[in-house]
Order: structure tokens, then C-alpha cells, then sequence
């Protein structure tokens, strides 16, 4: 689908802040016509918005949701069992299948700096099309790529290659995902590095080049054509890269490792985590991310199941499953 195509669905659906397509139908070499093409909407309000989308296309909801509790039961649903996104998946729409999750816009926000739920802010480190953006998130998601860019240095060795760095950052919103136990394809993260390289590269250079002129990270060619990476392991560097982790991380690591008070030249004094060794900080940081991306795909599959119905949620999982048993074939 190309972007007027992907906008023009936008139309029979009430106005967002924000939009963006994700998902396996970005993939350059995805030729599966039946992929479901995924959407996230932003919005203010999201009780009002899905009021004003029941009298549009109640049709997208569970027919129990319209009926026990419409737009306020389809929110408190989102908000207090999932991670304040309510998807509405087999979402036909011409001739192609779509699935949208619709999120609170300070909810978006909240997890892109702070990776409070790392949820969202997981699927907004890989490529994604961006279709509408009022609040400028592109430029706030800039904090987000860092951050995603810096945890993969932190997990890799000294010497890697450019898609290696890539597919560590997009497997740290994989970490202690529960679909990937059982119902995920086991080359997902493969795939999407290898089918939208290009697209990690705009993405990721500029930050790789920072990181390069602070000389934490070198640069070499090979003669495969691969960009080869080595980096500074060394206790300075680490400590480097775990202040530019999102501070709701650091804090959970300084819970578990300790905290330095420390003045900078402000003269204000802030909290830095207590490392031992780089092996500390990674193994730390791996726990912390495995444990909030086990707790939010955990809460997002019970509110996806009561909120999708009985026959697309076992429709929706059958889906994974078929994938997964291709994948280990």
C-alpha cells in the first residue's frame, strides 16, 4: 500500500494527533497480499474518540463491548487491565485487512521517554510510516531511538556489524514478550532488520555518528559490504551509555545496583546508577526489560482477549501460531 492509501482509511475513522503504520506490510519484500496492515492512532481523549468512532464503524468493536458498556467500558478496559491501547483488529476495509490500536496521546508520550510500559515506544524503534503527527512526536521519538540504539550497545560485544546493532534493538522490545514463547515467528527479528535495513539506517546513522565523534564507537568496511563497529568496553563508556538510558530504567537499576549522589556543573546534584562492571550494567538492564515487556504483553493479551471477542481472538492467535509453526519448519 502506498501513503495515499494508507491516509485515506484515516477518513472513515474520527480525526487523530497522531498516526503511523507498522508491522510486517512495510516490508520491502513482503509480497503476502493477506498481511494485516497496522495502524497507531493517537488521540486526546480516548473515550470521547471512541464514542464519536461507535456511531462511524461500530462494526470494528465486539458487539459485547457496544452493548454492556460502549466507549467509557472500551477506555477502562485499555487503561486498567491492558497498557492504555485498545487495538481493534480484522478490520476490513477496501479489500485489504487492518488492525488499529488507539492510545491516549500523554499515555504515547509518557512511554516513548520514559519507557514506562515499553510498549509503544518498542514498535516506534523500528521503522514505522508516519501519516499525521500534530505534536511533532517524530522529533520526540528522537529521545526514544537513542535510548533503544544505547541499550543494544550495552548488550553487544566489542566488535560487531551495522545488522547485528539493529536486530539487538529490535529484539529489546522482544525480551519477555510471552507471544514469542509460543505464538511469534522465531526469524521475526531477522526479518524486519533484513527487509527494511535501509530504513534502520536513516533511523540509527545520525546517533551512530554522535557516538563516533565522541569516540565510543569506530567505524570499518568490510569487503562484503557490510559496515563493520567496534566500541569502547570500558567501565567510562558504560557509565556513558546508562546515563543516556530513559530514566524510568535508570531508576529501577539504581534499586537494584545502588545510587551515586553526584554535583554536576549546574551545581545541582543528581543520582547515578552504581556500576561494578559493564557486565553488571547489561545483565541489570536485560532484567529490568525482560520484566517490563513480560508484565505489559502480559496485560495487553488478557485486554486483547476481552476485547476482540471470543472468535477473532482465537482467530488472532491461530494467526501467530500458523506463523510460528512455519518459522521452526
Amino acid at each position: 500500500m502506498d501513503k495515499a492509501e494508507l491516509e485515506s482509511f484515516l477518513k472513515v475513522l474520527p480525526p487523530v494527533d497522531f498516526c503511523c503504520v507498522y508491522g510486517s506490510a512495510l516490508h520491502t519484500n513482503n509480497r503476502d497480499m493477506s498481511t494485516m496492515v497496522d495502524y497507531i492512532l493517537g488521540v486526546s481523549n480516548p473515550e470521547q474518540w471512541h464514542s464519536q468512532n461507535l456511531q462511524m464503524n461500530k462494526n470494528h468493536y465486539a458487539s459485547w463491548m457496544v452493548h454492556l458498556g460502549g466507549p467509557k467500558l472500551i477506555t477502562e478496559i485499555a487503561d486498567e487491565i491492558g497498557v492504555g491501547v485498545h487495538f481493534n483488529p480484522f478490520v476490513t476495509w477496501n479489500h485489504k485487512m487492518l488492525k488499529y490500536g488507539v492510545v491516549r496521546m500523554h499515555d504515547l508520550i509518557k512511554d516513548i521517554l520514559n519507557w514506562e510500559r515499553f510498549y509503544l515506544s518498542g514498535r516506534l524503534q523500528k521503522p514505522v510510516h508516519i501519516l499525521v503527527d500534530n505534536l511533532d512526536i517524530e522529533n520526540v521519538n528522537s529521545a526514544n531511538l537513542k535510548a533503544a540504539m544505547t541499550a543494544a550497545l550495552l548488550l553487544l560485544p566489542p566488535k560487531f556489524t551495522e545488522e547485528d546493532l539493529y536486530a539487538k534493538i529490535c529484539s529489546l522490545s522482544y525480551m519477555g514478550d510471552l507471544r514469542m514463547l509460543f505464538a511469534e515467528d522465531r526469524n521475526k527479528v531477522k526479518k524486519i532488520v533484513q527487509g527494511q535495513f535501509d530504513l534502520f539506517q536513516s533511523r540509527y546513522r545520525p546517533f551512530l555518528e554522535e557516538y563516533e565523534a565522541k569516540e565510543l564507537l569506530r567505524f570499518m568496511s568490510s569487503g562484503s559490504g557490510q559496515t563493520n563497529v567496534s566500541q569502547d568496553c570500558g567501565l567510562s563508556a558504560a557509565r556513558s551509555l546508562v546515563s543516556s538510558l530513559p530514566p524510568m530504567v535508570r531508576s529501577k537499576m539504581g534499586m537494584k545496583l545502588g545510587q551515586e549522589k553526584k554535583l554536576v556543573e549546574s551545581g545541582r546534584v543528581i543520582h547515578e546508577v552504581s556500576i561494578g562492571s559493564r557486565e553488571e550494567a547489561a545483565k541489570c538492564m536485560q532484567k529490568v526489560l525482560r520484566r517490563t515487556v513480560m508484565v505489559s504483553s502480559a496485560r495487553q493479551a488478557v485486554s486483547g482477549l476481552l476485547t476482540v471477542g471470543g472468535v477473532n481472538a482465537v482467530r488472532y492467535l491461530s494467526n501467530k501460531m500458523r506463523k510460528a509453526w512455519k518459522s521452526l519448519r
